[in-house]
């Protein structure tokens, strides 16, 4: 009779092996290590910046033109971006967006640190910063299947990525809230400029092989026409842009809000803040790691509406909460049905996407995800003006669970839809 013990370290060895198996593929290694770092980085500005300028104008609307500022430029550049990354290496466009975001982040952190630093500083910065992650994004997106070397470890490559985003999302917060508490702004900012290095120098060490253009010639409207045609021919990636603008636009919003939210309902400091964003942070972990452990990307359509309601109905509930860890509660769940949806979605995409258009519809992808946010950031910072915080919380949260009965309404035709397309790449 075999030891139970045995069966046990059988069991979680498995899922080890499963969880992060696209680890086994070097160059994808050296990406997740040293983007780890970098987007700790990355979190720890983004928590600080939202801070600073509350803390310098004490306004909710500043914080939606802050938010605007660093997202309406992936709106208008991020299809022709997927153009360029479709045509041109997406290895090298990473090492140049990655050096140019290093620089923005020492400008900001030089300005500070200077007693220079002025509102109109930020959003100017901010407005250079979306225009590189324009680029970015669906550069680094398209990247993944380059260094996992196929489409078999893709699903896991990509939640593995979500998983890494949002352990820098734990991370990030709560180091930002102290570094705030004890030494300013300033220091996070210069944080961020070092932790690009690390991915600099992961980039570098690379061996990526030489990849023939996706596209023969660059003609812009034509390229454009064919990715837009492609992308809202296709039913499943059509629906799951949709589902995926309307959160951008209305629930996803709520981290704009948080700084409000943490002063004035909870009567917290900076800490609070960082604090429930890093309970976002580990149900988005929680979540993503789930979809690791997964085999395949098989029934993600059905995964998405779930995912959305989860966050609605988290958000609603969040907005009634005067208890700090009532809140906290609710605040884990919202990150996980946030980030369940979001993974879902683009692991859905990637898998089902042809090579050849994958820049282009990344970078709608892009633009309806990322592109669509600074609306959405005005009106939310417009509506919480005029509302409230807690009640635009709620409206965001009812407009999430309508979103999800619409997708389900449609869902048939979406499942028929991705089923012909993995029938047909299995043959």
């Amino acid at each position: 009779m075999k030891s139970p013990h045995l069966n046990y370290n059988y069991f979680f060895s498995g899922i080890k092996n499963n969880t992060f198996r696209s680890l086994r593929h070097r160059n994808y290694r050296l990406y997740f290590y040293g983007q780890s770092i970098s987007v700790t980085g990355t979190w720890i500005q983004r928590i600080a910046t939202p801070w600073l300028v509350y803390r310098l104008t004490d306004s909710a609307l500043m914080l939606g033109i802050i938010g605007f500022a660093s997202q309406i430029p992936t709106f208008f550049i991020s299809p022709f971006a997927g153009v360029i990354v479709d045509k041109m290496s997406r290895y090298k466009i990473m090492i140049l967006t990655q050096t140019l975001s290093l620089i923005q982040a020492a400008i900001l952190a030089a300005l500070y640190l200077t007693d220079a630093i002025q509102i109109w500083h930020i959003i100017a910065l901010n407005l250079v910063l979306g225009t590189i992650n324009a680029f970015d994004g669906p550069a680094r997106q398209s990247f993944i299947i380059d260094m996992v070397e196929g489409k078999e470890d893709l699903p896991n490559a990509i939640a593995l990525n979500s998983a890494m985003f949002n352990g820098a999302r734990l991370i990030g917060p709560t180091v930002a809230g102290i570094l705030i508490a004890f030494t300013g702004e300033g220091a996070c900012f210069l944080i961020n400029a070092l932790s690009y290095v690390f991915v600099i120098i992961s980039l570098l060490r690379m061996k990526i092989p030489s990849i023939e253009n996706r596209l023969r010639q660059i003609n812009v409207y034509r390229n454009l026409k064919e990715g837009f045609s492609y992308t809202f021919h296709s039913i499943p990636i059509r629906a799951v842009l949709i589902m995926l603008s309307v959160s951008s636009l209305t629930a996803m919003q709520y981290v704009v809000l948080m700084p409000v939210f943490s002063k004035e309902i909870l009567h917290g400091t900076s800490r609070t803040f960082g604090f429930l964003m890093a309970a976002s942070g580990v149900g988005a972990l929680m979540g993503t790691l789930t979809l690791a452990s997964r085999n395949s990307a098989r029934s993600l359509e059905k995964i998405i509406p779930v995912a959305t309601s989860l966050f609605g109905s988290a958000l609603i509930f969040f907005s009634f909460f005067h208890n700090f860890f009532l809140a906290l509660s609710m605040m884990l769940l919202a990150g996980g049905g946030m980030m369940l949806q979001m993974t879902s979605s683009n692991t859905l995409i990637q898998t089902i996407v042809e090579e050849d258009k994958r820049g282009r519809v990344m970078s709608i992808y892009n633009m309806a995800f990322m592109g669509t946010a600074p609306f959405g950031a005005l009106f939310t910072g417009w509506l919480a003006k005029q509302i409230g915080v807690a009640h635009t919380l709620m409206f965001c949260g009812i407009l999430m669970l309508l979103g999800a009965l619409i997708y389900l309404y449609f869902l048939p035709g979406i499942k028929k839809s991705v089923n012909e397309v993995f029938s047909k790449t299995e043959r």
